[in-house]
């Protein structure tokens, strides 16, 4: 049996975790928060904790699976080459897939135009005992939407309501349903993995140079990148209208992709370790059961067949 995460090793953790955590007391400014901060590490100390964090994240799952209770729905946010693919590889190694699941969410179909915003969040949300990853997020209704006013027009809102109030409206209507989702057992981990346009650059240039990287480039991407003081105006927005006690924000310095995977690895962790997760334990009757099946199992052995 896995045994618990020690108390001690996750108040070693806390260093990498409240250091970036917003949950909306206080005054948010995105230019306080340093993309290339790395704590105390250096890369090689960092894939050390990267390797423990991954080993209690798959003890973790395993109860939270079996409990049955709790869901974990976190949420990642970036621009462009940010770093959210390689993180979900790199801090979810060996977990189990039949209890976790990512979505990367795209363009909304014309089906999902059919339905309100939060529509095709909520029909891919984790279910009780499961792991969900958004790779970006309901957050993108408020970002690209708002960066791309044409975008709204396509979501067949009647037009009295699409007001200069929309977009204070969506974070009350997010912040709603994410209060709700706590409220229900679904715990929700926020990360804006927060780069430097100058390491924006460097990940481009990164991607042209290497043929197995060339998939990911898009042209897209340069059009976007002009328009970066936007993007970072509204994720400024988004993060200091949004960021609440329930559903915190972490603001992840993300220029070295080690540190980054170190902050949100130790966050999901040390969120977990306060559910106080266990496997179920058989009642009496179960237990006598058990015994019962057991013996009965240990009968149809054939004489002198050693155990394997």
């Amino acid at each position: 049996m896995s045994k618990k995460p020690s108390k001690s090793t996750a108040g070693q953790l806390d260093r990498y975790i409240t250091p970036f955590r917003y949950d909306g007391s206080g005054k948010f400014h995105l230019k306080d928060h340093k993309t290339d901060e790395k704590g105390d590490l250096d890369k090689e100390r960092a894939q050390e904790i990267l390797e423990a964090n991954k080993k209690r994240l798959v003890e973790f799952q395993e109860k939270l699976y079996a409990q049955d209770r709790w869901s974990l729905l976190i949420v990642l946010q970036a621009m462009d080459a940010g770093g959210k693919d390689s993180a979900i590889k790199a801090i979810f190694e060996g977990i189990n897939p039949q209890g976790c699941e990512v979505h990367p969410f795209k363009a909304p179909s014309s089906k999902e135009l059919d339905h309100d915003f939060l529509w095709r969040h909520a029909v891919a949300l984790p279910q009780r005992g499961h792991i969900g990853i958004f790779n970006r997020s309901h957050y993108e209704e408020c970002l690209v939407t708002r960066v791309h006013p044409e975008i709204l027009a396509k979501q067949k809102l009647p037009p009295r309501l699409v007001t200069k109030n929309i977009w204070k409206e969506r974070f009350e209507d997010i912040s709603a349903w994410e209060r709700y989702l706590c409220r229900n057992g679904t715990v929700v981990l926020k990360f804006f993995l927060n780069i430097s346009k100058e390491e924006q650059r460097q990940r481009f240039l990164d991607r042209l140079e290497e043929p197995a990287k060339q998939w990911k480039f898009s042209m897209d991407d340069i059009k976007e990148r002009a328009l970066w003081p936007r993007y970072q105006a509204v994720y400024q927005d988004i993060v200091r209208h949004t960021a609440t006690t329930h559903a915190p924000w972490y603001v992840v310095p993300a220029d070295h992709k080690w540190f980054a995977r170190v902050v949100i690895g130790s966050v999901i962790n040390a969120a977990l370790e306060k559910l106080d997760l266990r496997f179920p334990r058989a009642d009496k009757a179960s237990a006598q059961e058990f015994d019962a099946v057991r013996r009965a199992l240990e009968k149809e052995g054939k004489p002198g067949r050693k155990r394997r």
